[in-house]
């Protein structure tokens, strides 16, 4: 009789499990995309249709533009919507909300900037042709939010339900994207500020050059290596001493604050006489990724039908990069100086007021609140000065003067780049975008390239001032006053070599190098590379060989470190030093002269270099981390490693650290540094190859959260090729975004890939559509296939 009974508990067990398993089942199939049939959308002026190809890329055709809009928001919602929430939340500072107190934090540092009263006054003043495609964009949002059968699955798991998408959600979507490419400014200044304490001016000079020789600008050669003399001592906290282990060095790994290549040819290059765009721009990679893939059929001039390919932002109506007929196009960031921190004095005899470089005021007050799921609402008072709220740290006060506060800092004139038909029409729309400062390229049908920033750009007094580090409060400047003028953007057009490329390093030395300043630029060896690799090409290329720089993975600015890393482990350091002998021998058995996930030699010589950035900036770090997070030594010049190169070529006695005999010793404790991080879970040197520390995980935002279906919402961890300072930037969950080469009006020979599919469901066969392409770099079809879904839209 037990035995029968426990046969029934074991039964009814299995069959409890069974249950839930299909009810969680169901329930996730609920929220997939509807892909065919037909659905009645009241506010249309006539039928749209949405064709869907084996990945799931639509193309989305109507004869009114407000129609495209409405079903694009229908397939973002379905696809998407929870990325849209989250992009939307993440600037607006309402992550707590969905998340609860461990989002908390992240809220309030957003929230200080108010974004969402400054998307309400955006939409107030919209032109009313651009707030009609909104609202019809916004419409079709949610309704796609309300076809689902379920409401998408996250909700189901962090117990909130999603809230419906208003007009000014996408203008949070493109402030999302400011605070993702501009806002470490902050960290660069406060750094660059503590630098400026604790260092003499010959110091700073030194060690914070404004260009090396590895900058590939648009407007002149390369310039000389920084030649700038060598003070006699070095400051106080140069190479103080940190922790034994080097747990800063595995942070330290891979910097992935830094990102995106793009780069054209002109007709003069390419075989067919027009011009070929190419553009991957780097970005933190999670599952869905950052863009959606999309077609657009839309009314053209004089009754024709324009055709926009390429990526969008679910949450904004709009084609961000790609090709449509006659002009491409593609974006990276452009680190100018867009944040100014402007130190705030007060004093007791004026309660309420503070000190600005023109004079006292009385900062407004608005107190925000702060919805937190599971707990009390938190109130957070928000003080604004004419210059922008008020933020602390290290004890001071600051006014974060930041472009982004601007009126005119997101519009959606970006939309508009459907409607150019030439590269001089392209470069005179871009100053009028309102978006976070980008590099724009061009190119079009005719063979025509060109370059610009698109986005608004701070004016800057005529007597320049150097707002890279906070301004005082007693000074005589308030930074930049107002915007940039469209006429005095720099732009270059048609250069005598066909070629542009831009890759976040500085882009410009003459003139109008002042009208961006320096915001954090990339060190450059990633764009002379892709520079000199493009120039390789040749003339009459395709797109195709435009197409295979972005795979370029020669380890040209490592290479250099191997080399001082193999002269350092002469036979007198290895003899006795078993250890340094097996990483001589990798340094020199297991090199191929790339960044390849085989390789130990290729891993160890970037972790040299780390190595001697940790032992002489370390101590300088640790301070530097109590001010912000992203305060440190290589925000505050990413030129830190021609700086080091220098001092171990020259070899000054006034810079070599206190515990070091020499030189050559100090290399070595960065070597025996080196070996103790790749060794550090017990394996041989040997199986520390790059891939084993570059492995992709990237994965969906909740997957932390559910070990159990952690495998569901992830990509295979694959070794990837690639690292930051070469075309092919790749990092466990940073790196190419998206591939995109295309010559416009040959659409057909265009050519793309990204790391994640359409859809954000992983029960959706479309969630991995195209990631196995992605790590192998093979290029496919910018246009979608043929026609495997329909879906109509009718009256």
């Amino acid at each position: 009789m037990v035995k029968l009974w426990l046969k029934r508990l074991v039964l009814g067990a299995l069959a409890l499990l069974l249950m839930a398993a299909l009810g969680l089942w169901f329930f996730l199939r609920g929220s997939l995309a509807q892909l065919d049939g037909k659905l009645s959308a009241p506010g249309l002026s006539s039928s749209v249709t949405v064709l869907r190809d084996a990945q799931g890329v639509p193309s989305i055709t109507g004869s009114d533009r407000n129609d495209v809009a409405y079903a694009t928001g229908f397939v973002h919602a379905q696809d998407r919507f929870f990325q849209m929430d989250l992009l939307r939340r993440m600037p607006a500072g309402e992550l707590a909300e969905l998340f609860g107190e461990k989002a908390l934090e992240t809220d309030r540092i957003h929230r200080l900037h108010r974004f969402r009263a400054r998307a309400a006054r955006a939409i107030d003043a919209m032109p009313a042709t651009e707030r009609k495609l909104l609202e019809r964009y916004t419409a079709g949002v949610n309704d796609g939010l309300n076809a689902l059968g379920n409401r998408p699955f996250e909700y189901g798991l962090v117990g909130v339900g999603p809230r419906a998408w208003a007009l000014e959600d996408s203008f949070l979507v493109a402030w999302a994207m400011y605070i993702d490419l501009q806002v470490t400014g902050i960290g660069r200044e406060l750094a660059r500020g503590w630098l400026k304490e604790h260092a003499s001016q010959e110091q700073l000079a030194f060690l914070l050059p404004d260009a090396t020789q590895w900058d590939a600008p648009l407007d002149a050669a390369s310039p000389a290596a920084p030649d700038t003399p060598i003070p006699a001592r070095a400051p106080d906290w140069w190479g103080k001493t940190i922790a034994k282990e080097p747990a800063t060095l595995a942070a330290a790994a891979f910097v992935d604050g830094v990102g995106s290549n793009n780069w054209a040819v002109s007709g003069q290059r390419s075989g067919h006489g027009g011009a070929i765009v190419s553009d991957d721009m780097h970005l933190a990679i999670k599952l869905p990724g950052t863009w959606y893939r999309m077609l657009l059929q839309i009314p053209g001039a004089h009754g024709s039908t324009r055709r926009i390919v390429g990526v969008s932002i679910p949450g904004v109506p709009a084609v961000v990069a790609g090709s449509n007929g006659h002009v491409a196009w593609g974006f990276t960031n452009s680190y100018g100086d867009y944040i100014d921190l402007v130190e705030v004095g007060q004093d007791k005899g004026r309660p309420g007021q503070v000190k600005l470089p023109g004079g006292w005021e009385t900062p407004a007050q608005h107190v925000e609140t702060i919805a937190v799921k599971g707990a009390p609402a938190v109130a957070l008072t928000v003080r604004e000065t004419s210059l922008g709220p008020i933020m602390q740290s290290g004890g001071r006060d600051y006014a974060v003067h930041w472009v982004a506060h601007e009126p005119n800092a997101v519009n959606f004139a970006l939309r508009r780049m459907e409607e150019v038909d030439n590269v001089a029409e392209a470069l005179a729309l871009a100053p009028k975008v309102g978006m976070p400062a980008q590099n724009l390229v061009v190119g079009d049908s005719s063979g025509n390239i060109g370059w610009t920033i698109s986005g608004p750009l701070p004016q800057r007094p005529a007597t320049p001032v150097d707002a890279s580090y906070p301004l005082s409060a007693n000074g005589s400047t308030r930074g930049w006053q107002g915007l940039l003028p469209a006429a005095a953007y720099p732009s270059v057009r048609n250069p005598a070599d066909g070629q542009l490329v831009t890759a976040n390093s500085r882009q410009l030395l003459g003139a109008d190098a002042a009208k961006l300043g320096d915001g954090g630029f990339d060190l450059g060896a990633r764009a002379s590379q892709a520079r000199d690799g493009l120039a390789a090409l040749g003339a009459k290329t395709s797109e195709q060989g435009v197409y295979s720089v972005m795979l370029d993975d020669r380890a040209l600015f490592i290479g250099q470190w191997r080399e001082r890393a193999l002269a350092v482990l002469d036979a007198q350091a290895v003899q006795g030093k078993a250890q340094r002998a097996e990483l001589a021998r990798l340094l020199k058995d297991s090199w191929n002269g790339r960044a390849s996930a085989d390789s130990v030699a290729y891993r160890a010589s970037r972790a040299y270099m780390w190595s001697l950035y940790e032992l002489l900036y370390g101590g300088a770090n640790v301070e530097l981390a109590k001010l912000n997070k992203d305060a440190n030594m290589r925000a505050a010049s990413s030129r830190w490693p021609v700086v080091l190169a220098r001092l171990l070529d020259e070899q000054p006695a006034g810079w070599l650290p206190q515990g070091y005999a020499s030189w050559k010793a100090l290399q070595l404790a960065a070597l025996d540094r080196t070996i103790e991080h790749l060794s550090k879970d017990g394996k041989p040197l040997a199986a520390a190859t790059w891939g084993a520390r570059n492995t992709a995980s990237i994965a969906h935002p909740i997957a932390g959260a559910l070990p159990m279906l952690k495998k569901w919402l992830s990509v295979p961890p694959d070794q990837l090729p690639g690292d930051s300072n070469m075309p092919r930037v790749a990092g466990p969950a940073f790196g190419q975004s998206e591939r995109m080469t295309v010559s416009p009006g040959r659409e057909e020979q265009g050519l793309f890939n990204m790391p994640g599919g359409q859809s954000g469901h992983p029960l959706s066969p479309f969630f991995l559509a195209g990631h196995a392409d992605w790590v192998a770099g093979k290029p496919t079809p910018l246009l979608p296939g043929a026609p495997a879904h329909s879906l109509t839209f009718i009256r």
